[in-house]
């Protein structure tokens, strides 16, 4: 069959050119008539000879041409098929249903499939399914494993109209691409990758926290030999792992090891932390230790300063526990027993003197707890205020929603009892007050996310906080004062004894006692949790400067309806694993459901066998959860996996996107994680 073939675009072009030469040669011609005729008669048989000439070649030279071309396309198209079947990177040519239509040579020594094997990709690669072919042009790397090989599949799709201008080829609108697949080997890359993060040098701070009370319950010449066993425990430790242990002080430690070895001591919790506790030379206290560890993937300055912040939080967090901060990663381990109160008042009086001389330098005091404020929060708020009057400072209390618990304590700072009006404000009003010379103080509470105001700590750069919780990872930042100590009772004891040292001559009303009372009344459940040495000091103090029990007692009596509800969450709680108390409080009719929930985990541990309660209520649309424990269960570390906190016996959290059975299934399957994991024993 005869085929019409035609040379087209710049090759056709450049072929013809002497035929359109012909053209110009006739214009140029034609005034050579009005010249010379004889002349121009002359050219134009030349003109005639050369285009028959030109006309003939083209037409006997193009088969020549065509076929010289089609040899060389030949030859190039197998150049190409031979150099893409061997070439070193696997090659998977793949229709629209994701089968096989083609593969290189090497594709078939990883696979074993060859050019006759035509099923689907997923058969071979499970992870590059037919949907994921036919879903997106651009696709991510998949790392993939073949055998003891680790690979990176790139898939790019090659859309017929973009190489068939012709459209020799004709498919369905749903066949118009193809999918080429190609893998590569990373396998020496993610070793290389592994081996140099593995490299990386870890740093850590490790400090004894109760160094000088251990050493004074022991005889004198056992001293050395209680602190060579917690040496020798501490570097046969850290020696198993390859690690650099020099101690800087009498009772800190500099450690750097290797970051490979940081995923064992993970593993095993940080065992260190128990074999010193089991140290026992006649010393009636356990040593415990709080370690620091700093991960980071820059210099070695940035690593010791993630290991500064890790050993603060750990020691903020009441010690015993290791802190691990990677970046803004942070793992806690430990932290199971409970809070050593520290004799000492040293510190309470140094905070005392600098909290003075804050004062002194601003015009302006304002004082937030958490939100939905409770007893101690308002306590050691009414605290705040007492020194602030004391400096003749001007001082206002941030309070958005006054509970029914928290009511009668308010109504005893009236403008009738010689009070400013504007004791008390809003969110609102205080934002509109704050300037720079206004000292924020924060109390019961180092989360900036629960605090009344939070756009407050944005406002002022004079900040000041004091607590009694566990720092978690979410923490005020930058403040010029920070007094957390998580072995003390309440907030209020805190402020009960910064009061003493703050000044001389400093005097309190009775119902500024009572209501800091109060305050360390409720946090210790009528002084059966919590209480210490110092928590019944702080007690004494406020007796002398004139709180009444019995007032103190009537201004927190429940009503009946408050009363009812806590006997109702009692009566329909559940028993988990035969040691947990689990029950909701449904707000129905009630003022303050968070504090109903509170008393009602009080109550639930007076039951026999239960080692922890835990009370759930749905409140402006969050699940809180308010629990409780006796000494066998941390409840601290239950409530912050769930994202909340607080102490060993007393904690909470808010739960948001979920009701209250969803809530209870999450705290069930802490539980167990929890249990499997050792975390827990029952």
């Amino acid at each position: 069959m005869k085929q019409n073939i035609k040379l087209r675009g710049k090759l056709g072009s450049c072929i013809r050119w002497p035929l359109f030469l012909t053209i110009l040669l006739v214009a140029i011609n034609v005034p050579l008539y009005f010249w010379d005729v004889k002349a121009a008669g002359i050219v134009s048989g030349f003109i005639v000879l050369y285009f028959l000439i030109v006309f003939f070649s083209y037409y006997a030279s193009k088969p020549i041409v065509i076929n010289e071309l089609i040899n060389f396309a030949t030859q190039y198209g197998t150049v190409q098929k031979k150099l893409l079947n061997e070439l070193e990177i696997p090659y998977v040519l793949l229709d629209q249903a994701g089968k096989l239509l083609w593969v290189n040579e090497r594709f078939t020594a990883i696979t074993g499939k060859g050019k006759n094997y035509h099923k689907s990709i997923t058969s071979i690669i499970p992870s590059v399914t037919k949907e994921l072919i036919q879903k997106h042009d651009e696709f991510d790397d998949i790392p993939i494993m073949i055998g003891e090989r680790s690979y990176r599949v790139v898939l790019k799709k090659i859309y017929f109209d973009a190489v068939d201008g012709d459209n020799i080829i004709t498919m369905d609108e749903t066949e118009q691409f193809l999918t080429v697949m190609y893998l590569f080997d990373e396998t020496e890359l993610k070793y290389y990758i592994k081996e140099n993060n593995d490299q990386k040098m870890v740093a850590g701070l490790i400090y004894i926290d109760n160094y000088e009370e251990a050493l004074d319950s022991i005889e004198d010449v056992k001293r050395s030999l209680l602190i060579a066993l917690v040496d020798r425990k501490i570097n046969k430790y850290f020696s198993a792992v390859d690690a650099l242990v020099r101690k800087i002080e009498k009772d800190k430690y500099f450690v750097v090891f290797k970051h490979q070895y940081l995923e064992k001591l993970e593993n095993d919790k940080f065992k260190l932390l128990e074999e010193v506790k089991s140290v026992k030379v006649g010393n009636e206290m356990a040593v415990t230790l709080s370690i620091g560890i700093g991960d980071s993937s820059g210099s070695y300055n940035q690593k010791y300063d993630y290991a500064r912040m890790a050993i603060d939080l750990a020691l903020g967090r009441g010690g015993d526990q290791v802190v691990v901060k990677a970046g803004e990663a942070i793992s806690y381990y430990g932290g199971k027993s409970r809070q050593v109160e520290k004799m000492t008042r040293v510190k309470a009086r140094v905070k005392a003197h600098a909290l003075r001389e804050m004062i002194e330098t601003r015009e302006h005091v304002i004082v937030m707890g958490h939100n939905i404020s409770d007893v101690d929060s308002f306590g050691a708020a009414i605290g705040v205020y007492c020194a602030a009057k004391h400096m003749g400072k001007k001082c206002q209390i941030v309070i958005n929603e006054v509970t029914s618990s928290l009511r009668p304590l308010k109504e005893q700072f009236s403008e009738e009892n010689g009070y400013p009006a504007d004791l008390f404000v809003t969110s609102e009003e205080a934002l509109e007050v704050v300037d720079g010379r206004t000292l924020v103080m924060v109390v019961d509470t180092n989360r900036p996310s629960y605090t009344e105001c939070p756009q407050l700590l944005s406002e002022s750069k004079s900040i000041v906080v004091f607590d009694h919780h566990r720092q978690g990872s979410e923490v005020i930042e930058n403040p010029m004062l920070s007094y957390i100590e998580p072995y003390a009772s309440s907030t209020c004891e805190m402020i009960a004894e910064v009061l003493q040292y703050f000044s001389d001559d400093i005097k309190l009303e009775a119902r500024e006692a009572d209501c800091i009372y109060a305050g360390i009344l409720i946090d210790t459940n009528n002084f059966m949790t919590k209480t210490g040495v110092r928590t019944f000091e702080a007690a004494a103090y406020l007796r002398r400067c004139g709180a009444e029990v019995t007032r103190v007692r009537k201004l927190l009596r429940d009503d009946m309806s408050a009363y009812k509800a806590r006997a109702e969450v009692v009566r329909h709680a559940e028993v988990y694993r035969k040691a947990f108390a689990i029950s909701a409080c449904y707000p129905d009719q009630l003022e303050s459901p968070t504090v109903v929930a509170a008393q009602a985990a009080n109550e639930l541990l007076n039951i026999v066998g239960i080692k922890a309660s835990f009370v759930l209520t749905d409140y402006q649309g969050k699940i809180f959860v308010s629990s409780r424990s006796i000494d066998e269960i941390n409840v601290q570390l239950i409530m912050e996996r769930l994202g909340g906190g607080g102490h060993l016996n007393v904690a909470g959290a808010q739960l948001a996107n979920c009701d209250i059975e969803e809530a209870k299934r999450m705290i069930e399957r802490t539980i167990d994680e929890m249990i499997e994991e050792g975390e827990i024993e029952i």
